[in-house]
């Protein structure tokens, strides 16, 4: 579980208020002007006073604005280990993720997001937990280190979503006692037992072929040419956390991803999010008009649907969100499929009669 404390006050931060105030009551008892009663001591005085609380309140503001800056730096530090930055190549896929906060005083999220190369194919994880801030983090933490575990452990999806489910419930029961520590168990009415998680695992095999398991998570949108369209209409499986998984966990088929087309996943904030007159955010529309052109990049994507999000909101979305583009720059041409098979598996050419 992740905790940042507050730093304590030091006594070299009491110092200049104490001297401050040692001045004021230096002024007032031993200064002879300070007992006089004419109207030109009295304003002596009460400019004394003013510069003296004016400067408390300089130096406390000071103080509060540099533990700001330190609990942020603490935050950022916490999410980049938590939400490592995605490698641009991945298993013969151009990748690039970004997550921005609604929660502006920690700068941390409940979205999670992961893509790791395994022995399976290129495996990925979108979520969202129940709320933001530090105390998702916390759970954010416990699902991507089972996730990047699993991930390469287990052959078959469904027992990687197992393997989440369990870490989750674990996290929450750790939580619980920590919060509850008298009970040992959540409390019916308390947030630990509320806590819910949106995930969807999503499979690319070498082929481009696409398998998922989705629990109550929208499903990415498949860019290919200037087509902007849904991967599939599947009912997605209830959220993690108050249900249990059932007990078939096949995942889904979607098909393949075609050469050049890309990957869009994202959490529902992105879709959520309003402007001023209340209408909610096209994700479609942003994308579509993103790659009217011609392909653009995971990274340039990115920058074009946040720079679109935030004109739409007139700043900070009200919820946090997060994108992962995904796009495939592997040829499946058959020099391309043959140039990682030793040479004795290679088709071998006719040779002339």
């Amino acid at each position: 579980m992740i905790r940042i404390k507050a730093r304590a006050p030091t006594a070299r931060g009491a110092v200049l208020p104490m001297l401050w105030g040692a001045a004021a009551v230096g002024y007032k008892v031993g200064c002879p002007l300070a007992q006089q009663d004419g109207l030109g001591a009295r304003i002596v005085t009460s400019a004394v006073f003013f510069a003296v609380g004016t400067g408390l309140v300089f130096h406390a503001r000071r103080a509060l604005q540099r533990e700001l800056r330190l609990a942020r730096r603490a935050a950022d530090a916490a999410q980049n280990v938590v939400l490592r930055p995605l490698p641009p190549r991945l298993g013969g896929l151009d990748a690039a993720a970004a997550q921005l906060s609604a929660d502006r005083g920690a700068r941390v999220g409940g979205d999670l997001y992961e893509a790791v190369a395994t022995e399976h194919g290129v495996r990925v994880v979108m979520g969202d937990v129940r709320g933001h801030g530090l105390a998702a983090l916390g759970t954010v933490a416990a699902l991507l280190g089972s996730f990047r575990e699993a991930a390469h452990d287990e052959p078959d999806l469904g027992r990687v979503l197992r393997r989440l489910d369990r870490a989750l419930a674990r996290h929450l029961r750790e939580r619980a006692r920590f919060e509850h520590p008298a009970s040992g168990a959540p409390d019916p009415g308390a947030p630990v037992a509320e806590e819910f998680v949106t995930v969807l695992l999503l499979e690319i095999g070498g082929d481009g072929e696409l398998r998922a398991l989705n629990c109550g998570h929208p499903w990415p949108y498949l860019i290919s040419g200037a087509s902007v369209e849904p991967l599939t209409g599947a009912d997605p499986l209830p959220p993690l956390g108050p249900f249990p998984l059932p007990a078939d966990l096949a995942a889904h088929e979607c098909g393949r991803l075609p050469p050049g087309a890309s990957l869009v996943l994202f959490t529902d904030g992105a879709e959520d999010a309003r402007d001023a007159r209340g209408r909610f955010f096209s994700l479609p529309d942003a994308l579509a008009d993103a790659v009217r052109h011609h392909p653009v990049a995971p990274q340039a994507l990115l920058r074009t649907v946040f720079a679109a999000l935030s004109e739409h909101t007139g700043g900070t979305p009200p919820d946090d969100v997060a994108l992962l583009v995904l796009r495939d720059g592997r040829g499946r041409e058959p020099a391309a499929r043959d140039a990682g098979r030793p040479a004795a598996s290679r088709p071998q050419p006719a040779r002339p009669g």
